[in-house]
């Protein structure tokens, strides 16, 4: 049979470029290397054990997921250490356990004294050992506590008396980053993100508690630190596909995005000057993160097929559940895109978008024309 190429494969199907993807890996660890820090690649984003096989290539081998879910995959696929970084629910701890049971090193991370209790509690009960990291606050003001209040010695004095826990250090994450306009801004936001996890991993220390990690995130931050001095590792995670977000803030170029969407024009509407994609919010999402930023592209940037620019530069300016909606831009005809035309989206924000496929389909720019697809990665969603 001849090869499958983007030309054959279902509209929409979200495309993964396994060149760009390796070169924004290398990126990373590069970053990472010349700041002396360990790279724990946060597969949130990813959620295929393929790419996390490339991610961890070089690496200490520990990962960071968002959901049990993603846990208890890549434990399945031999990965066994793994933090899961958003605060633990004690009514979790069982799936926990039964995730450690598969030989993972599951660390937990909480803000909450009463939940520390808890795990603490539940570790005996299930005869399980918890591995507690705390979650600081550096400035987004999603969830953490400050490096200076009196719950972040009393977590880890619970967490390191326990005889069913162990304390494991710090964590937090400059998600904040990402309202950075210059790289100048985002080498503020990552001394502050270095400071707080080490101002308290310092504070921990003088109770006489061990803190061996001291962990941070955010791929802007990973990649524009001035110092991370007394940080033991970062977790970044968009990197590894970048979308147009990201290019905005130049934790990347729009070359550099490894992920897309291919589709094609469904509809033509002349007299409102606009086409239709087969590509809503079912297939793109909904989130407009350039909204605010000089450059708004909408929902995604529109490409040809093969991911090469427009002579005009297009976007999705409105998503419906299944369609998108492109404006006809000055010096493009309906001729030049007929229904049946093939097209890629370059996304806003990657993370929601990959969310919405159960697979990749592979290509490689650095082969050939890069239309071929030369596999399919499977990828996980859910809780």
């Amino acid at each position: 049979m001849p090869p499958t190429t983007i030309f054959d494969i279902p509209t929409p199907s979200l495309i993964l470029d396994r060149a760009k993807l390796v070169r924004n890996i290398r990126r990373m660890a590069d970053a990472a290397r010349s700041k002396n820090v360990a790279l724990r690649p946060h597969l949130k984003t990813a959620k295929s054990i393929d790419v996390a096989r490339l991610a961890m290539e070089g690496q200490a081998g520990g990962i960071a997921v968002s959901t049990l879910k993603e846990a208890e995959y890549f434990a399945s696929h031999g990965i066994m250490d793994i933090q899961y970084a958003v605060c633990i629910l004690p009514d979790q701890l069982e799936r926990v356990a039964n995730i450690q049971q598969q030989g993972a090193r599951l660390t937990l991370i909480t803000d909450s004294i009463e939940v520390t209790r808890a795990i603490c509690e539940r570790g005996k009960e299930l005869r399980a050992t918890f591995l507690v990291q705390v979650e600081l606050d550096c400035g987004e003001g999603r969830s953490g506590i400050f490096p200076d209040s009196e719950e972040l010695i009393e977590i880890a004095r619970l967490a390191h008396e326990a005889s069913h826990a162990r304390f494991a250090g710090v964590m937090t994450h400059a998600g904040h980053s990402y309202q950075c306009r210059s790289i100048a801004e985002i080498e503020e936001v990552a001394e502050a993100e270095r400071s707080t996890a080490v101002m308290a991993a310092d504070r921990i220390r003088d109770h006489g508690i061990p803190c061996t990690t001291v962990s941070i995130g955010s791929t802007p931050t990973a990649l524009y630190a001035r110092s991370l001095d007394g940080v033991t590792e970062v977790r970044p995670g968009v990197y590894m596909f970048g979308d147009m977000f990201q290019a905005q803030i130049n934790s990347c170029g729009v070359d550099d995005l490894a992920v897309s969407v291919i589709t094609e024009v469904c509809s033509h509407h002349a007299s409102l000057n606009r086409l239709l994609i087969n590509a809503g919010a079912l297939a793109l999402s909904k989130d407009r993160s350039t909204e605010n930023m000089p450059d708004d592209i909408g929902f995604g940037l529109i490409t040809d097929a093969r991911g090469h620019s427009l002579k005009q530069r297009m976007k999705v300016a409105r998503v419906y559940q299944e369609h998108g909606q492109v404006p006809l831009v000055e010096g493009v005809s309906y001729e030049e895109l007929p229904v049946g035309t093939r097209l890629r989206v370059y996304p806003n924000h990657v993370c929601m978008t990959a969310a919405m496929y159960n697979h990749y389909h592979l290509v490689d720019s650095d082969q050939g024309d890069g239309c071929e697809v030369i596999a399919t990665w499977p990828r996980i969603n859910g809780w």
